[in-house]
């Protein structure tokens, strides 16, 4: 894709391709002498060979920044610092961290956007016209959203927030980059879509429907069965948020699945 090389973006894929992992997982550098990379990714050994490589042909690594603390973003990070030495690590929660970031912070040359949902500490990355996005928006298909408080509305506010940027480029954790007008409809189908699911979901709690498996089934028929432990995470976070919003009915149920702690 050009607008990697114009914008001095190159993406390093793991090779742990999965349902949840789609192709594998992305990790970022942008720029150079030094540059910065973007998700570590898992812990991996031939993977970060590769990553250490391409920093140090970009004259070595100036930072590193973590969406958030999943091992397929984060869990290569120990065995990264031992190839690349000792640099500015930049994360919402991470233990490695030593540098925390929250909304507003800048980190080298990127801007922290904070993006719940998929987990409290999510943050994507802006450099100029360019967003790292992790799991917030991946390249295709759609991401679970973990039932935290206020994972669901904190989610659609930072997608909006995502669409209101003049975007060129969409670097996601999982997938392939999204170019040019492709990003601006692809925030606002990942918005829509949560929206249309809290439609079915409104619909089947009016029709009657009170039990977490009748409202999957309705709302979330379409996810096949290997993903049916993250759509039930995803209902509960959208029953959390009509919940907050007064607009879950009593007697209704919420799936009983506690914190999810999934990829």
């Amino acid at each position: 894709m050009e607008l990697l090389k114009e914008f001095d973006v190159e993406c390093v894929r793991a090779e742990n391709p999965g349902p949840f992992t789609l192709d594998g997982s992305n990790s970022w550098l942008i720029g150079r002498d030094p540059c910065w990379i973007i998700d570590p990714g898992p812990p991996i050994d031939a993977h970060i060979e590769r990553l250490a490589g391409e920093a140090k042909v970009r004259g070595g690594a100036g930072g590193v920044a973590i969406t958030h603390d999943h091992a397929d973003h984060s869990g290569a990070l120990e065995g990264l610092l031992e190839l690349i030495g000792e640099v500015p690590i930049g994360a919402a929660a991470c233990e490695q961290a030593n540098t925390t970031l929250a909304d507003g912070d800048h980190f080298g040359p990127l801007t922290v956007i904070a993006t719940p949902g998929h987990a409290p500490d999510h943050l994507a990355f802006l450099s100029d016209n360019v967003v790292f996005t992790g799991d917030a928006v991946l390249g295709e298909g759609s991401v679970y959203i973990a039932p935290d408080e206020g994972a669901m509305s904190g989610y659609l506010e930072a997608l909006d927030r995502l669409i209101a940027l003049d975007l060129r480029l969409l670097c996601p954790g999982h997938g392939p980059a999204i170019a040019d007008d492709e990003v601006r409809a692809r925030l606002v189908e990942y918005r829509d879509h949560r929206l249309d699911r809290e439609r079915l979901l409104i619909e089947a709690l009016d029709s009657g429907l009170r039990s977490s498996d009748e409202l999957l089934a309705f709302a979330w028929g379409d996810v096949p069965p290997i993903l049916k432990p993250a759509a039930e995470a995803t209902l509960a976070a959208h029953v959390d948020k009509l919940a907050a919003e007064g607009r879950f009915p009593p007697g209704a149920e919420r799936p009983a699945i506690g914190d999810y702690g999934g990829l």
